[in-house]
């Protein structure tokens, strides 16, 4: 059956409620007819049986399973992915119904990562799991990334420090990294290669930089083609109380787009475009922009971009 490690770091750990769970859903599945290759035999055609097989015994961490992260995992098991780090330290709440894969009505009050370790399990009782429940520190991202074979990014927008300490360690690592942001009704994403542009190089991110300057440099970066501003209402967006509007289906949307690019990353099948280039796709307008930022954000278009949203939300709100 499925293993369940415990990290001993003090940087995340596993909690009662997580084990208890885990040991409750081993249980009920130790009967079931269940095989790995019974589960996702409908895949022939698109992958053959060894690249299957790779995605069996490959490593995906997932920092973050609230609005994309939850799905992001949901969706990378259901490809067969074998093995997963995740990690979240947030309970869920009422608010997190609208685009959350594991907020229900019973789950309020419940830790993401433990009602995500059982989400997963329900889909495959073999899976492979390490489970942070704890914040993840920039002195522990080695240890979460350890023994990952790719990096997805479901990262709170606003958790920028970690963001910036994964996504290094990641480069050191020799990992590539996918992030993928639902923007309005739709998603817009990026591929880290650790031979090409940096994360700080392409977002123009340093340590001498306010919160809200970096907050800002990697939302204009994310989507530089700002295809969901037409219908945005930037009244509804504060930097500093942590609070922007987000919607499911651009949370299913970001994880379709993630998981298509990590098929392409961890099976080799080329046609990855890192960084500089960039995707957005909008559903609701039924746009797709793909380009490429040659300088990054530091662009002299990007550059305007961002320091029209520094005035905006340093000034007081207004509607429109």
């Amino acid at each position: 059956m499925a293993h369940f490690e415990a990290d001993r770091s003090g940087n995340g750990s596993t909690s009662a409620d997580a084990l208890t769970a885990l040991d409750r859903i081993e249980n009920q599945l130790r009967s079931a007819d269940w095989s790995y290759e019974d589960a996702f035999c409908r895949h022939r055609g698109l992958l053959s049986a060894d690249e299957q097989q790779r995605l069996k015994t490959s490593r995906v961490a997932i920092a973050g399973l609230g609005g994309v992260g939850g799905v992001h995992l949901v969706t990378l098991a259901r490809l067969g992915i074998g093995r997963f780090t995740i990690a979240d330290p947030d309970t869920f709440e009422t608010a997190n119904t609208n685009r959350q894969y594991g907020a229900h009505i019973d789950t309020r009050g419940r830790g993401k990562a433990a009602v995500m370790a059982e989400e997963v399990r329900r889909i495959n009782p073999d899976v492979d799991l390490r489970v942070f429940d704890r914040a993840i520190q920039p002195e522990g991202v080695d240890e979460f990334l350890d023994g990952a074979d790719l990096f997805v990014d479901g990262i709170d927008f606003f958790s920028i420090a970690i963001r910036r300490a994964l996504f290094r360690q990641a480069a050191a690592n020799r990992m590539y990294a996918v992030t993928a942001g639902p923007m309005g009704f739709g998603s817009a994403w990026l591929v880290f290669d650790p031979d090409g542009m940096s994360f700080d190089s392409y977002f123009d991110l340093n340590d001498s930089q306010s919160d809200l300057e970096q907050l800002i440099a990697f939302a204009v970066g994310v989507a530089p083609a700002l295809l969901h501003r037409p219908y945005l209402d930037l009244a509804e967006v504060s930097l500093t109380d942590r609070r922007g509007p987000s919607a499911g289906l651009a949370c299913q949307l970001c994880a379709g787009v993630a998981a298509a690019e990590s098929l392409k990353i961890l099976l080799n099948r080329g046609g990855v475009k890192p960084v500089p280039r960039f995707s957005q796709f909008d559903a609701y307008r039924g746009r797709l922009k793909q380009g490429r930022l040659r300088w990054g954000n530091r662009g002299p278009v990007q550059q305007l971009k961002r320091l029209w949203l520094r005035r905006r939300f340093a000034a007081p709100p207004t509607r429109g």
